[in-house]
């Protein structure tokens, strides 16, 4: 018992040393803003500027993509905090862009093969390239696709789809928690139960391992669904919907454009727009549907918003997830109410009216 104590005591404060210990380094550019550099928490120096190009993260947790001008000539690779290089030609990119690190994870390619695997935070291949399609590590978990074929497009613009082929979820030790796991964009990996039998929560969906129990996750469609109904329209309150609000609101005013207020003001201001058009949803022969979408990190760039963002500036959608509700008028415009997903549930953020012109 002792022993077991001992070791538990051993296993915390080790932990809370690496949690203590945890020094995300930051992007700075030379005085001529041409190369980027980092530095650690306390502003010295950790790589002086010289990236360019496909180096896109501003900041530095494990692994980041970087590129620099070598002897006239573009050098892209990976790159770890202990000044590692692996991947060297052998960058995933998408939407124009390079991978960017999650959960001390990142995504290459072998083009040699077209197929994708993972290096960890220590440049170490922890998934190898042998499949078609990757998602991003989510709760230390990956959708895989292999065994697929490509189909490009008939446009010649280099877009393509897959044909075939099965998908699994998979955890980063390459082991197949569940076989035929379709792809879902709605559903909140980091919301993980596992039973013996499916989880009955009307939110959740259920999947057979290969282990014989179920996973489980909230499908976040039906939570803020359900979330709209039993917390927001029941209760109309102005107390209620600054509860259910962001700290900050944009909306589109006419003719100037967007802006963002505080809360408080924006709903004491257009309290009685709002529960006008959240009351509208609960009629029959209201036309709106709901949509998920990410934050867009053009309009939202204060401190606030760094958390829903990753070390790259791109949205976090599969963690934080923005439900923009569309509702059709009979002209043909569109009102629109989104709700951003946050630790401390849906919350609205953003506003713009076909009709109205909100204050």
């Amino acid at each position: 018992m002792k022993k077991s104590i001992i070791l538990y005591i051993l296993l915390f404060i080790n932990c809370t040393l690496l949690a203590q210990n945890k020094d995300t380094w930051v992007s700075f550019w030379d005085k001529d803003s041409i190369h980027i550099g980092f530095k650690d928490q306390n502003g010295n120096v950790k790589i002086a500027p010289k990236f360019m190009g496909l180096t896109s993260a501003n900041k530095f947790d494990d692994i980041i993509v970087v590129s620099e001008e070598v002897n006239e000539s573009w050098k892209s690779y990976y790159l770890t905090k202990t000044g590692k290089i692996v991947g060297r030609d052998s960058l995933y990119i998408y939407d124009n862009g390079p991978d960017c690190e999650n959960e001390g994870f990142i995504r290459f390619k072998d083009y040699k093969t077209d197929k994708m695997g993972f290096f960890n935070g220590q440049g170490n291949i922890v998934i190898p390239a042998e499949y078609n399609d990757l998602t991003r590590v989510r709760n230390g978990m990956i959708i895989a696709l292999k065994g697929a074929t490509k189909i490009m497009d008939a446009g010649g613009d280099g877009h393509f789809s897959w044909s075939g082929g099965k998908e699994h979820l998979i955890d980063t030790n390459n082991k197949i928690l569940i076989e035929n796991f379709g792809y879902n964009n709605e559903l909140n990996f980091y919301s993980l139960q596992k039973s013996k039998e499916p989880n009955q929560d009307p939110i959740r969906e259920n999947f057979p391992g290969v282990d014989g129990q179920y996973y489980s996750f909230i499908n976040y469609d039906k939570e803020f669904k359900l979330w709209l109904k039993d917390n927001l329209q029941t209760n109309l309150s102005k107390e209620n919907l600054l509860k259910f609000s962001f700290d900050k609101i944009t909306y589109w005013k006419k003719p100037n454009g967007w802006k963002n207020e505080s809360k408080t003001k924006f709903i004491n201001q257009n309290y009685k727009i709002i529960k006008a058009k959240i009351t509208e949803l609960t009629k029959t022969n209201c036309d709106y549907h709901v949509f998920s979408e990410s934050l867009n990190p053009f309009i939202y760039e204060g401190k606030e918003f760094s958390e829903y963002f990753d070390n790259c500036n791109q949205a976090k959608e599969w963690m934080y997830p923005v439900k923009n509700i569309v509702i059709s008028n009979k002209d043909v415009k569109q009102d629109h109410l989104e709700f951003l997903k946050t630790e401390n549930g849906y919350k609205l953020i953003s506003v713009s009216l076909a009709k109205e012109n909100l204050k």
